[in-house]
């Protein structure tokens, strides 16, 4: 199908793009990769009467750590996180995520902040950002604020971003000494969107226990979950197989499916208590590993 008409703008700084959006408001929407948005105005589900491409917006690009933060920018491609030496040996869990986004040609166009500012319960990233407990960089007309990330989704396809503000970096933690992570979904043909996924961070003190712990929960409810039972069951235990089994079926029971074309709910809870075992077994595993 074609998209509504629209007009077209490409600012070159910052400042720009929040005055546009404050000039028009709820008839603006920002273009980062598109792989969401274009779709969309497609089959006309979206209808901005003004497009504002924030490509041409300098300095978010980027990956580095700074200050006790892992500090990616907006725009940074989905295949720069996959190509990153520092994303491969500091943050597997990262590197997890971005393998299973789509396919390599949607990768080298789709960014990061443009698949967490999207609020699509379904992405990837969501669940990873809540495993890790990264923040979420905001810039609007009254400068930058920061956003946990446990309170940046609040329901499907809406996030605590404001009308007049831009996503501009996540910052993730920077891993302490033995810590550990994994990405792990279920999809029904590769590239596509997660029948269920499971994202597991967790880091181990000296005598083998687990000492913090986040997990999150893909697609498996109007938002991405962060699975806060299971996470107080673990901490302080050893992540042996039958504690790990434990803390699967209590993500699997702060799991919220719906029954739809990808399986019933029944399924996706049992698929939500597979992919946590294998999550936290595997995370564990790397932390153990160094």
């Amino acid at each position: 199908m074609i998209p509504a008409s629209f007009d077209y703008v490409a600012p070159k700084t910052i400042r720009k793009a929040i005055s546009l959006l404050q000039e028009h408001g709820s008839k603006a929407k920002v273009l980062a990769g598109g792989h969401s948005l274009l779709p969309a105005m497609k089959l006309r589900l979206a209808a901005p009467k003004v497009l504002i491409d924030i490509n041409r917006l300098p300095n978010l690009d980027y990956i580095k750590e700074s200050g006790g933060w892992l500090r990616i920018g907006a725009l940074t491609r989905e295949s720069a996180l996959d190509e990153s030496d520092l994303i491969k040996s500091k943050y597997p869990i990262i590197a997890d995520t971005a393998k299973v986004i789509a396919d390599p040609l949607v990768r080298n166009m789709a960014t990061v902040g443009g698949n967490l500012a999207h609020g699509d319960p379904a992405n990837d990233h969501p669940a990873t950002m809540l495993a890790l407990g990264a923040e979420i960089i905001a810039t609007g007309p009254k400068g930058k604020r920061t956003i946990p990330i446990e309170s940046f989704f609040t329901d499907a396809f809406q996030t605590a971003l404001k009308s007049q503000e831009i996503l501009t970096e996540i910052r993730v933690p920077m891993p302490e000494p033995r810590s550990g992570g994994a990405y792990m979904k279920l999809e029904r043909k590769v590239g596509d969107f997660a029948i269920a996924g499971v994202a597991a961070q967790l880091t181990l003190d000296d005598a083998g226990n687990i000492k913090t712990v986040g997990i999150g929960l893909t697609n498996v409810g109007l938002t991405a979950i962060k699975a806060e039972k299971a996470e107080a069951f673990l901490r302080g235990k050893k992540p042996d197989d039958a504690t790990l089994k434990q803390a699967s079926e209590l993500a699997a029971e702060e799991s919220q499916p719906l029954s739809d074309l990808r399986g019933p709910e029944e399924y996706k809870r049992a698929m939500v208590r597979v992919l946590a075992f294998r999550a936290l077994k595997r995370a564990a595993e790397r932390a153990q590993a160094g």
